[in-house]
């Protein structure tokens, strides 16, 4: 059975920079696209929505000089690890834009199991200063570096917020110096995982499930994000209605 774990690179004497170092990784396109990740290959015309959504974050972020943006919902199930996977591949299409997306639900990481990665790393190593890049991050393709993460983390909340943890992501952001960070953080109504990571952030996107997702559940974060940080929007996931015209 091919192994779809990450490749490693050849040797460092020819590694041009921490980027390039990082190890390749390999996916299975088909097991993307049964988990609704589509704009890996542009297997389905929704994923005009997703670039419509890069498009527009990219600005916000380029205007404000931001890089950073955690996704979020009140609940779970909402689909966020679904939207933050989909929103990197199609920020990898943007080939002037270097993006890194994390998985930083450490209770429930899902976007190892998602993408089927067989050898992803541990978060709670990293945010500890214990593991380095290479053991962490992986490349697809020239500019997309994710961090999945192989186990829960237990007092997920207090490694969120250490000093480690900051310094860890400062030394990764001077490391391979991203344009934009995802950062796949947990339901925010379950934990106070968000609220002890939103210092590390420039803004956040909410993400809703249609007839899940409460207008109180969503009034309710909405409110306590933006006396925290920027709030960059409110998407709203597993919709039923389309829009037909123009042919989408």
């Amino acid at each position: 059975m091919d192994d779809r774990g990450p490749v490693l690179p050849e040797s460092l004497e020819i590694v041009r920079g921490a980027w390039e170092g990082l190890p390749q990784l390999i996916l299975d396109h088909d097991v993307a696209a049964n988990n609704r990740v589509i704009t890996l290959n542009r297997s389905s015309q929704a994923h005009a929505a997703f670039d419509m959504m890069r498009t527009k974050l990219l600005r916000v972020l380029r205007e404000n000089n931001w890089t950073s943006v955690a996704i979020t919902s009140p609940t779970p199930a909402c689909g966020k690890t679904c939207i933050a996977l989909n929103l990197a591949f199609s920020f990898a299409n943007q080939k002037d834009c270097r993006t890194v997306l994390m998985d930083l639900d450490l209770r429930r990481p899902q976007i190892g199991k998602t993408l089927a990665i067989k050898n992803a790393g541990s978060m709670e190593s990293f945010l500890k200063g214990d593991a380095v890049l290479r053991e962490t991050f992986f490349r697809y393709g020239d500019n997309l570096a994710i961090a999945a993460n192989r186990q829960p983390v237990h007092f997920s909340a207090e490694l969120l917020q250490s000093a480690t943890a900051a310094r860890a992501l400062e030394e990764m952001r001077q490391e391979i110096k991203p344009d934009v960070i995802l950062y796949d953080l947990p339901p925010m109504l379950s934990t106070d995982d968000v609220l002890a990571f939103l210092p590390n952030v420039d803004g956040v996107i909410l993400i809703a499930a249609s007839d899940e997702s409460t207008v109180r559940e969503v009034d309710v974060c909405e409110q306590s994000l933006r006396e925290k940080t920027n709030m960059l929007g409110v998407v709203l996931n597993k919709s039923q209605y389309t829009q037909e015209q123009y042919g989408y």
